[in-house]
């Protein structure tokens, strides 16, 4: 029954998801965390997976003058076309690898203790990226070359990898092939509308089945509070890394990765 803590508890954690789904903290690990230990458990992590939907309307309502932009110029503009070309591309390695162990993945590495190690090994990642003093080749997402592009999505995923952040990856990615923060910053906002749209699709086939009326209106609910969320995340994000690097989110993962190995030790 759909009572007042349980929607509660979704409403928690649909923030958390607009909140961490586009920084490089990774939102399955936090949302991982949280549910372990407020209890909340939806089965298979399908709640914490259709939400994103919302997610995923947030960034499309930023962008979309942008992305409407790009869809009137295909037909007349090569740079528009090896853009979107780019962006199918590195999407293509998530889409396969995720396809084909999506439910092994959820078994075996949906643990908290794998989330809380992550969490920490890649704030560390991220510090380190901000003291290294890489060469900037692309400042513009649009001149991305299709090597690139490809390579980047290899590094998206290892984000299947709970706690490893796919926007922490992407961005990772795409600064060690030589662009600026912002502008890997902005492709990993691109490259998370096929990626979550796919996500979303596959586990809507796999579990649609399993959903009871509760878990349907849970989700909207969720759906709901993550597009807020996210939509504020989404305006002010690209900016503050731009000004101020990774430094904030890297300490944030590992703090929050340290508290969840000392809740895990003491709360199990």
């Amino acid at each position: 029954m759909m009572d007042a803590t349980s929607i509660a508890k979704a409403v928690v954690l649909a923030v958390v998801e607009g909140a961490t789904e586009f920084i490089p903290v990774s939102s399955t690990g936090h949302q991982l965390l949280v549910g372990h230990f407020i209890g909340f458990h939806s089965p298979n992590n399908t709640f914490e997976v259709l939400i994103q939907l919302g997610a995923i309307l947030a960034i499309l309502s930023v962008y979309f003058s942008r992305l409407l932009k790009v869809g009137t110029a295909l037909p007349h503009d090569p740079k528009a076309r090896r853009f979107v070309i780019g962006i199918l591309i590195a999407f293509l390695p998530a889409a396969i690898i995720g396809g084909i162990f999506s439910k092994a993945i959820k078994y075996y590495l949906f643990n908290p203790w794998i989330v809380c190690a992550t969490l920490v090994a890649g704030g560390l990642v991220l510090l380190v990226l901000d003291d290294m003093d890489l060469e900037v080749k692309k400042t513009d997402v649009y001149d991305f070359t299709l090597p690139m592009d490809l390579k980047i999505g290899i590094f998206q995923c290892l984000a299947m990898i709970p706690g490893v952040s796919r926007s922490g990856a992407t961005i990772v990615g795409a600064m060690l092939m030589g662009a600026d923060k912002r502008s890997a910053t902005e492709f990993s906002f691109y490259l998370a509308m096929p990626t979550m749209a796919g996500a979303f699709a596959k586990d809507l086939l796999d579990n649609y089945k399993n959903l009871s009326k509760d878990d349907a209106g849970l989700i909207i609910i969720g759906f709901v509070v993550a597009f807020f969320s996210a939509l504020f995340v989404v305006r002010t994000v690209l900016d503050y890394v731009s000004r101020h690097g990774f430094w904030l989110f890297a300490w944030w993962r590992i703090i929050v990765g340290s508290l969840g190995f000392a809740g895990l030790i003491i709360l199990g």
